[in-house]
């Protein structure tokens, strides 16, 4: 596996470079020191995994991949994952940070990031992560998740007879389940609430995806919260 490592901080890079390059199934193929340096590598050496930092200086490399909202600063590596999705879409952009910031994780979800991981994790956890990246594992962080989790919970109910939004491609069931699944709940817990099979919840997941061309029940919950479903 093919890994670039991304962050302004040289002892950083250079510590995660290092740790990553004692397993015999990695090689390290270049590190960056900012988002213009990550698109250029990860273009140029195609790595299978970029580790980006979230908070970086302004790249300059493309506009941000969403407007801010104003409430945290200029996030390079946001940015640099949206132009090497575009621009390199074999790699997989895993976010590698100290940030658990709400907003952080969902403009990097929405940047095409696979997974939110925080810098505490263990060192031995680290190739174990480039692994699952690989394999196409999205990974989040616990803290990551319940933090998202709660953020697309707050306020939400399920309402069947609420109006849609227009442009919503969804039959009224699958909105059923797509508010669900903003909320966090299983197939199982779906099933319950909705009083039907466990793999009909699954087709209708299955559907919800593919309609809005959506990548997987994070994306669906972000989905869901844009446009007032949850």
């Amino acid at each position: 596996m093919r890994v670039l490592v991304v962050d302004d901080q040289r002892l950083v890079r250079e510590g995660v470079a290092s740790l990553l390059a004692l397993a015999e199934d990695i090689t390290v193929v270049g590190t960056a020191a900012d988002g213009r340096e990550a698109v250029a590598e990860a273009v140029a050496r195609q790595p299978d995994v970029v580790l980006m930092d979230v908070r970086m200086p302004t790249t300059g490399a493309a506009p941000p991949a969403q407007p801010s909202t104003g409430t945290v600063a200029d996030t390079g590596g946001i940015e640099a994952t949206a132009v090497i999705r575009r621009q390199a879409p074999g790699c997989r952009v895993v976010m590698l940070t100290t940030f658990d910031d709400e907003e952080y994780v969902v403009r990097a979800l929405r940047a095409g990031a696979s997974g939110y991981l925080l810098k505490d994790l263990p060192a031995a956890e680290l190739a174990r992560a480039v692994r699952m990246a690989h394999a196409g594992v999205d990974q989040f962080d616990p803290a990551v998740t319940a933090r998202l989790l709660a953020a697309l919970d707050r306020g939400a109910t399920l309402s069947a007879a609420a109006p849609l939004p227009e442009g919503v491609p969804l039959t009224p069931r699958e909105v059923d389940v797509l508010r669900l699944v903003a909320r966090g709940s299983t197939n199982r817990e779906i099933a319950d609430t909705l009083v039907v099979s466990e793999g009909t919840v699954k087709n209708h997941v299955s559907n919800i995806l593919s309609r809005l061309g959506l990548r997987d029940r994070t994306q669906a919950g972000l989905y869901a919260r844009d446009r007032g479903l949850a």
